[in-house]
This record gives structure tokens, sequence and C-alpha cells, in this order.
């Protein structure tokens, strides 16, 4: 269930967020790589000039505009959370995330939201909040939990293009998910997506490496498998 308690340190939490009535928070692609940016630059304690990352488009990767700078003058990040999955939908975002520091998770959720806002605000010409109230966190406190939300996580998108995940079998589901760019799910398959972002060491050992994951995720897009998953998630789907 959602929790209402202090984040705890070295705890995992299903954390997500939607646009204010619903409304599409991401209008094209240079939206989703704004809030992608914003993911990898604001996890840091230190103040952060939204202007000193940005991402390499032929490898995917975080690049510093100081990187040819004498080491000495490198910024050291000091991460407030690990983030270990992330999905983008047009209108919301769905984040698995490992608090690092005493209220890491709030202060980290606060920066990325505020930034994005007022990027979004500034473009779009509006005013006002953009996300729907405080985000939501879920406590991933059970071994189902942390068993199936990855999965969860990872196949939010299939439901942009098919009624419901249900009617997905296998590899049909798997292909979509493969070439869905605003998600974690090819970094943990072994296809280059924004590898910068997410620390995946975690739940690729727990799942036996990459090819595992990938058949893990298969096996849960299959119907006899579909009932027992989104069972075990029901207190965190986003209605």
């Amino acid at each position: 269930m959602i929790r209402k308690q202090k984040l705890v340190n070295d705890q995992i939490y299903h954390v997500f967020n939607r646009g204010v009535e619903k409304r599409d928070i991401f209008m094209d692609d240079q939206d989703y790589f704004r809030f992608i940016h914003n993911l990898f630059e604001f996890n840091d304690e230190n103040p952060v000039i939204n202007t000193t990352y940005y991402f390499d488009h032929k490898t995917m990767n975080v690049e510093s505009r100081n990187i040819k700078k004498a080491n000495k003058d490198k910024h050291v990040r000091r991460q407030l959370v690990e983030i270990l999955v992330f999905t983008l939908m047009p209108n919301h975002f769905h984040l698995l995330l490992k608090q690092r520091k005493t209220t890491g998770i709030t202060k980290f959720i606060q920066k990325v939201c505020t930034g994005y806002t007022m990027y979004f605000n500034k473009k779009y010409e509006r005013v006002g909040g953009l996300f729907q109230s405080r985000f939501k966190s879920v406590i991933v406190d059970r071994q189902e939990y942390f068993q199936y939300l990855p999965h969860y996580i990872h196949t939010n998108p299939l439901e942009l293009n098919y009624r419901d995940r249900t009617s997905i079998i296998g590899l049909k589901g798997l292909k979509f998910l493969e070439e869905y760019r605003w998600s974690s799910f090819p970094d943990y398959i072994g296809e280059k997506n924004f590898p910068s972002v997410t620390s995946r060491e975690l739940i690729l050992d727990t799942f036996g490496g990459e090819k595992k994951y990938r058949e893990h995720t298969e096996n849960c897009l299959r119907h006899e498998k579909q009932e027992k998953w989104l069972e075990a998630l029901k207190d965190v789907r986003m209605d």
C-alpha cells in the first residue's frame, strides 16, 4: 500500500506521479529527453546548474560539457538515490529508487519535478503546477514486489498500443518494449539507451543477468503469468 511514513535509507521504493488532471506532461521527444536528463543531473546533493550535463546522442551516455577539464576541476556527484528502473509515459512516470541519503527521495523528486515544470511552462507558455499533488511512494518490502515490480514498470508502455497488458503474449509485446525509448528496459537487456542513468547491478544479479531478465519479462507477458504478477502488484498500480 501507499505509505505515509518517513522514507528510509537503503530501502527501495516505487515512486510515481502523473500530470495534473491527468494531462500529458510529455508532448514531444525533446520533453522526454529533458526529463531523463534531469533524472541524471538532479541526482546530486550539491546545487546543480541545469546545463552541466548533456546526452551524447550517439552513445546515449550522459557526458560532462567540462569533460576536457583537469580532474581536479571535475564535479563529484553525491547521489541522493540509486535509480534502479524508470519508465516515462505521456501523462505519468514510474521510478524504482533506493534512497542513499536522508530525505534523498523527497529532495530528488522535488528537484526533478520543479526543474521540469519550469522548463515545460516556459516552453508551452503556461503557468501553475504540472504534477498532480505530491508524488506517491510504495515501499518494496515483500518478495513478490521485488520479483515483479521491475517488469510492471517496464511493461507499462504496452498500454499505449494495446487495450491492456493481458492481451500481449510473449515476443509480440517484448519487441514493442525493446523499441520504446523512454524506459530503462533496453539497458536491462543489453541495448544501450540511457545507461548512465540507472544502477542495474542489483536487479540483474537477482535475475541472473541481461539474458535472463529478458526471458523473465517475456514470461510475465504470457497469459498464464499475467494474473499472478498483476495480483501481486495490485496495491502499486496507477489507476
